[in-house]
């Protein structure tokens, strides 16, 4: 939901759709610092939520937020996201999700590595906070990271499974990168091998996008419902799944005119509400 005009419009354009669950930026997404959050701002974000049918809002990182890059983009994205989770904490978000980042050439053991540090340091830096971040499952263009899920288990394990640490599973992406999941069978391995490495609790947020392009094709091109490569089923499944009852479903489709409506109605009528 878009937060032009004021971050509590997001909650005021999520009603207009009925949402239970909402994602948002908390400040534009295309810089590195913003003004701290004045109270009335807070205050005011607060009271529409509270007054809301809104359940959850989770927000996500800034797309310039690099915590695996070359040491000046590791230090800014540091930064920025030490402002984010603290921003998060004001607003009463507790789930933060963000990209794992892209080692730029310096490959993938690397990365990882500059990634586990970074995030060390954020967390040391917002001990007094709670915000939990999502480490988003990726499509493995280029040199990022976080295509193989075995890559997201590494992270967390190097930070010795700290609970401000999940994982959002993005269905595009998670295609994208080879990872197969249209039918039942695929689906539970799927759900199980999740559960292997991280725990179902540490899956905090699901993407709900289909796939314009073909499975394993490693290119992050979202697409309507039932309108790609990866069809209706694995949604169906997902939205009726009690493992996912109080799991946030984000839809991150393509913003064309009726298509939220579209895409929300059809979740809706496959859960049976």
């Amino acid at each position: 939901m878009s937060i032009a005009g004021g971050l509590w419009k997001a909650i005021e354009r999520g009603e207009l759709l009925s949402c239970e669950a909402i994602q948002i930026f908390t400040k534009n997404q295309l810089q590195w610092h913003s003004s701290p959050l004045p109270d009335h701002v807070v205050d005011r974000f607060l009271r529409i939520w509270r007054e809301s049918r809104i359940r959850k809002v989770v927000a996500h990182a800034s797309y310039l937020i690099n915590l695996a890059g070359e040491e000046s983009v590791r230090r800014k994205s540091i930064e920025s996201l030490v402002q984010e989770i603290k921003r998060c904490d004001q607003l009463g978000i507790e789930d933060l999700v963000l990209h794992p980042g892209s080692h730029r050439g310096a490959g993938v053991k690397e990365g990882l590595r500059r990634l586990s540090g970074s995030l060390e340091e954020v967390f040391a830096r917002s001990e007094e906070v709670r915000v939990r971040v999502l480490l988003e499952t990726m499509a493995g263009s280029g040199d990022g990271l976080g295509a193989n899920l075995e890559e997201l288990e590494w992270v967390l394990s190097s930070l010795d499974w700290t609970s401000r640490l999940g994982i959002c599973v993005d269905t595009c992406h998670i295609f994208a990168s080879g990872y197969e999941l249209r039918t039942p069978y695929a689906y539970e391995k799927l759900v199980q091998k999740l559960e292997k490495l991280f725990g179902l609790e540490r899956i905090g947020c699901w993407h709900l996008n289909d796939s314009k392009e073909e499975r394993g094709s490693r290119k992050d091109r979202h697409q309507h419902i039932g309108e790609g490569k990866i069809g209706e089923q694995v949604f169906s499944r997902i939205v009726s799944d009690p493992k996912w009852m109080d799991v946030p479903c984000i839809l991150e489709t393509p913003k064309e005119k009726g298509s939220d409506v579209r895409n929300l109605t059809l979740l809706r009528k496959m859960r049976g509400a």
